[in-house]
């Protein structure tokens, strides 16, 4: 792990060096952090979403292209994309390198920098900053020309927070989407407000 702000421990690159649904179930209760020069945002991972190269929702089911050279490239890399032409979403890149694999972080709860995420997204209650992909871009600050940058070290990293807790993982379906939409490949916190409320199986998480 690399010293990141206020002494976080940004996590080690082979922790993404696995395969993707771990990763996507383990990064629940680790903390997104953005340092810019307005200062640093961010919070708890509360909701994640896997995507696996032969999952045809994954956008790197056809092959490469210059749009996802990124998701075969070394695990731990951001992979930024616009969203029906409004939202840029952040995945994760996961499994090693030359396997398409990701995972889409959907929602956080705030932990820094709260009034300057109430800034950016013009909102006030705490729900409303970061329960959505494209929310929490937007509150943390995440530009598109970030597409690639580690998110093992500053300014944008993935750390483990000071303090960790049992809850309650809620498996389900990912929404969103047509293709591959039967596949239980969405985790969350079942007791989070800030992640997306919808019917699921649980299992006892480890976080």
């Amino acid at each position: 792990m690399r010293q990141h702000a206020d002494n976080r421990r940004a996590l080690d690159q082979t922790f993404f060096d696995r395969p993707t649904v771990d990763v996507a179930r383990d990064l629940l209760g680790m903390e997104l952090l953005h340092r810019t020069s307005d200062g640093l945002a961010g919070g708890i991972i509360v909701e994640t979403e896997a995507y696996l190269q032969d999952d045809p929702a994954c956008h790197g089911f056809r092959g490469r292209t210059p749009r996802t050279q990124v998701m075969f490239g070394p695990p731990g890399h951001a992979y930024i994309y616009l969203n029906y032409g409004c939202h840029w979403l952040l995945n994760v890149v996961t499994e090693r390198e030359g396997i398409a694999g990701a995972v889409l972080i959907r929602a956080l709860e705030p932990s820094e920098g709260v009034a300057l995420m109430q800034r950016r997204r013009n909102r006030e209650r705490l729900e409303e900053l970061t329960s959505g992909p494209g929310k929490l871009t937007q509150a943390l600050g995440v530009r598109p020309e970030q597409n690639g940058v580690p998110l093992y070290a500053e300014p944008l990293a993935v750390c483990k927070p000071p303090r960790t807790h049992s809850r309650v993982i809620a498996v389900t379906l990912r929404i969103g989407i047509r293709l591959g939409a039967d596949l239980p490949l969405r985790f969350r916190f079942a007791d989070s407000i800030c992640a997306t409320h919808v019917p699921y199986q649980t299992v006892r998480g480890r976080q």
